[in-house]
């Protein structure tokens, strides 16, 4: 008799051909699953496996194994889909170098507003991109943002610096159209300009800085609290906010006395559950779960209630799947680091664990059915109500005591309870390494624990579908995309977008970048689709 260690039923499955950044074996994602990985979960911050450096490194070198209009179709989806800010301009610098007839379709689509076109500059004048200055065709691009930006989105390009906005006029001299601007561009200089000239909220901010008892303009925060402000400022303020500005700054409203207006908080209340409002912010809905949980005691229910109801906004495309659901929670050591990496003063509270728990919370609230699996070593026990709020399920999983990192507990867990499966997710950084012991090249000659338990589970449930939601920036994958297998990262609502259409029916081995290789690179192929 042959021996049955190696001909058995999963010496089909394909090899682990590399190991991950916690040692353990796994597969290799191919390149352009990799770029989207890095782009659509990096923020350029030293994450618990990996620095800054090597972020930026890896996107780079991935970029030159895909083709320019991948880069630039990517660029468009992790910025409209993915709702990055610092990746996206990075493949925009990098197309600067390589092809500016594509930048020129993408460039609008990416580069669509102030803080967006700050890092565009600045990462093309690091010469990390491959170019140290903006050349004519980059510079014309600029130019036309400049020209056709609002008052009010150049006041909001003015807050930031290296490169400042000023900065930024200085190397591309845009020609201005109007005396307005003519102005608005010196006052910007710092040159000597008649106030009356400067355009409207300008010239009141210039007004409001002279004579304090003018009602505060509506320009950005941060030019108005270099200024000593009084409480009326403040409520002024207050009702001028932006959304974003507002989710940021609740508690900063509450100790300067405007939850003490019972209209305020009502004005306030109404902004930050205003569906359109949060679809134009393009609210991550872990930046609402930060702000529910970073909220004083002292604020009233009314503000802590609107959140709620804001959240059930921002998840409203959580997809109602079809028959037994799954989701694996990753609850390991390595999940409770910062979801947007470590820099020092910009390092976000809102930790890995914080997103994965807020995903499979949500899930279960559309579908009250599905089971909540967390896992570290091995799964863990918890007990959910599906008609809790998501806030409060997500807590719940998210202090949950923390382990050693293995992918392939939940999926052992479901073959030992011979359990059938319609669509398993699994939430995780996907550095299993307590299942795969990495025992040399190539895992040894095996496949990983995690893809060998899937094949038990496909034995009894040959329809059933996987996802890996991946929330760090990585290159590896404990399951080897298939047909069956979907491997995808993010934070925003767009992955409930792609896990619907995957579990109820797409079944393309590389479904991510087909979607992907769809985007139209120009605004104007956007309009004839739609």
């Amino acid at each position: 008799m042959a021996n049955k260690s190696l001909f058995n039923k999963t010496s089909c499955l394909p090899l682990a051909d590399t190991s991950n950044s916690a040692g353990g074996v796994a597969y290799s994602l191919s390149s352009e699953a990799a770029l989207a990985q890095y782009v659509m979960t990096g923020c350029l911050n030293g994450t618990f496996y990996t620095s800054a450096e090597r972020q930026l490194d890896e996107i780079i070198l991935l970029s030159y194994e895909v083709d320019d209009r991948f880069l630039g179709q990517l660029a468009i989806y992790a910025r409209q889909k993915g709702y990055m800010k610092d990746t996206p301009a990075l493949l925009c610098a990098l197309l600067a170098s390589r092809n500016i007839a594509l930048l020129k379709e993408v460039f609008p689509q990416v580069i669509d507003n102030g803080k967006m076109l700050r890092n565009f500059v600045q990462m093309i004048r690091s010469g990390v991109t491959g170019r140290q200055s903006l050349g004519s065709a980059p510079r014309q691009l600029v130019r036309n943002w400049l020209s056709s930006a609002s008052e009010k989105q150049l006041l909001h390009a003015c807050v930031g610096q290296d490169p400042s906005l000023a900065d930024i006029v200085k190397m591309v001299h845009p020609k201005p159209t109007t005396k307005e601007m003519d102005a608005f561009y010196a006052w910007l200089l710092k040159k000597r300009v008649k106030a009356n000239l400067l355009p409207p909220i300008t010239q009141e901010y210039e007004q409001w800085k002279v004579n304090r008892k003018a009602q505060v303009p509506d320009v950005p925060f941060q030019m108005l609290t270099s200024q000593e402000l009084s409480k009326n400022d403040w409520i002024q303020i207050a009702k001028n906010a932006g959304w974003q500005m507002t989710r940021m700054n609740l508690n900063t409203f509450l100790r300067h006395g405007v939850m003490d207006h019972g209209r305020v908080v009502d004005v306030i209340a109404k902004r930050l559950k205003n569906k359109a409002q949060i679809k134009r912010a393009r609210a991550f809905p872990y930046q609402l779960m930060a702000a529910y949980l970073n909220v004083s005691r002292e604020m009233p229910r009314k503000i802590t209630n609107a959140l709620q109801e804001a959240m059930e906004i921002a998840l409203e495309n959580v997809p109602k799947l079809k028959g037994r659901v799954y989701v694996a929670v990753d609850i390991s050591g390595s999940m409770h680091s910062s979801v947007s990496g470590y820099r020092a003063g910009s390092t976000s509270q809102v930790r890995c664990i914080d997103v994965a728990a807020l995903m499979a919370a949500s899930i279960l609230r559309k579908n009250p059915e599905a089971v909540i699996l967390p896992f570290e070593c091995d799964v863990r026990q918890v007990k959910l109500n599906p008609y809790d709020s998501v806030m409060r399920n997500a807590q719940k999983l998210s202090n949950m005591p923390a382990g050693g990192t293995n992918c392939s507990a939940p999926l052992s867990y479901i073959n030992r309870k011979n359990l059938k499966v319609d669509t398993l997710i699994m939430v995780s950084d996907n550095e299993s390494w307590l299942d795969n012991p990495h025992y040399g090249w190539y895992g040894g000659g095996k496949a990983t624990k995690t893809l060998e338990e899937w094949a038990q589970i496909k034995q009894r449930s040959p329809e059933a579908k996987f996802v890996c939601l991946d929330i760090q920036p990585n290159t590896t994958t404990q399951a080897k995309e298939r047909r069956d297998i979907l491997n995808i990262g993010g934070f925003s609502d767009q992955v409930f977008h792609l896990i619907s259409d995957f579990a109820n029916g797409e079944t393309d081995a590389h479904y991510l970048e087909r979607v992907i290789r769809e985007v139209p690179l120009s605004e104007h192929q956007e309009a004839q689709a739609s």
